[in-house]
């Protein structure tokens, strides 16, 4: 009879693999692909008990709501800074690009909701290009400052070209729907947003999987060596901006229709600089990693925000005013931790605990 660290180490955390086919698998293995599989049971399930009323609620779904929606945007970033290894300071710019183009689109010319989004993201992408072309003579934090200039620009002309975009009044967007089914609650926009984020994720995921991301990683650990190769910097880096655009203009125009407004607070340079630090926390160069620093950062102004609502609520109402600007202190710390402490990001962590679990129950052996 086969023992239990038989049983786990062939079906689950054994990395072999007997052919080509297998290599190229996303979920190399099963262990993975069950977890993959646990995630979409859960999800369907909660799904199935909120219809009972029994499992997560409408405020649930809203987090969950700007979770996927800020995945989708971080995840364009990582591609840039992690894969690609351009530093950007614009991104929430691009995202406004998307938010204000597909809320004009819907709203002005009675767009469809789906292409609106498709169009945002292009939209977003061609100001990547544009964007973009710097990167070929100024790299590091010159290049930080060029699309630092870009985030100023796009919030001048957000909140100045008022017959465009209506200034501070902003566009109020009408309920989205797909294929005649609406997403005005938040469940269904959360099924509609998980499902794509799914499509979004595999394609980056194949992305860095192909010569385009290999050309990607080459540029970022060595720019020189990568030319000197045959590989076009000015192309692969153009190209990186633009695919980092597209994404984050798709998640503006998503949370622009979440929101059921596109208004200019929302894409300012503090949303950039958030973006960033869930990709120093997630881990760089890891999609996985994007997730992980997805979550967190969003979620902890959420907890924070429950704690000091409980404070106050059991021990004294004035415990929000005394306690508000520290939730900001705390939020800011943690990041900074992460990046002293755990330079890796979360990613490592996990990392750390998945190579450990490869060989359970032996122990590491050290000398």
């Amino acid at each position: 009879m086969r023992s239990l660290s038989e049983f786990y180490s062939d079906y689950f955390s054994s990395t072999a693999v007997f052919s080509y086919k297998e290599d190229e698998r996303i979920f190399r293995t099963l262990f993975m692909r069950v977890w993959f599989t646990v995630l979409l049971v859960f999800v369907g399930l909660s799904l199935m008990g909120s219809t009972f009323g029994i499992g997560p609620n409408e405020y649930h779904y809203f987090i969950g709501n700007l979770i996927l929606v800020n995945l989708i945007s971080a995840i364009g970033l990582n591609l840039l800074v992690g894969f690609t290894g351009l530093l950007s300071l614009g991104h929430a710019a691009f995202m406004g690009v998307g938010a204000y183009t597909s809320a004009l689109l819907i709203t002005e010319y009675g767009c469809p909701f789906i292409l609106s989004i498709l169009i945002a993201g292009l939209m977003a992408a061609l100001f990547g290009l544009i964007v973009g072309i710097p990167s070929l003579r100024i790299k590091g934090f010159y290049l930080m400052v060029a699309t630092l200039a870009f985030q100023f620009v796009i919030e001048y002309l957000i909140i100045h070209w008022d017959n465009l975009t209506r200034g501070i009044r902003g566009i109020e967007l009408p309920t989205p729907h797909i294929f005649g089914v609406s997403l005005e609650k938040n469940q269904a926009y959360f099924v509609f947003l998980f499902v794509l984020v799914v499509i979004l994720m595999w394609g980056a995921k194949n992305l860095t999987r192909s010569k385009i991301g290999r050309a990607f990683i080459a540029i970022r650990d060595n720019d020189v060596s990568a030319e000197i190769i045959g590989i076009s910097i000015f192309r692969y880096k153009i190209l990186s901006f633009a695919i980092s655009s597209f994404y984050a203009g798709v998640g503006g125009a998503l949370y622009a229709s979440m929101l059921r407004s596109a208004i200019p607070e929302e894409y300012v340079f503090i949303n950039s600089i958030i973006f960033l630090a869930m990709v120093l926390v997630g881990g760089l160069g890891r999609l996985v990693g994007t997730v992980f620093g997805v979550i967190f950062v969003t979620l902890v102004p959420v907890l924070l925000d429950l704690g000091v609502s409980y404070l106050s609520h059991v021990y004294d109402p004035n415990v929000t005013i005394y306690l508000g600007p520290v939730k900001e202190l705390v939020f800011g710390g943690l990041i900074i931790l992460f990046i002293i402490f755990e330079p890796e990001g979360l990613v490592g962590i996990w990392i750390r605990i998945r190579d450990y679990f490869k060989i359970w129950p032996l122990p590491y052996i050290s000398e």
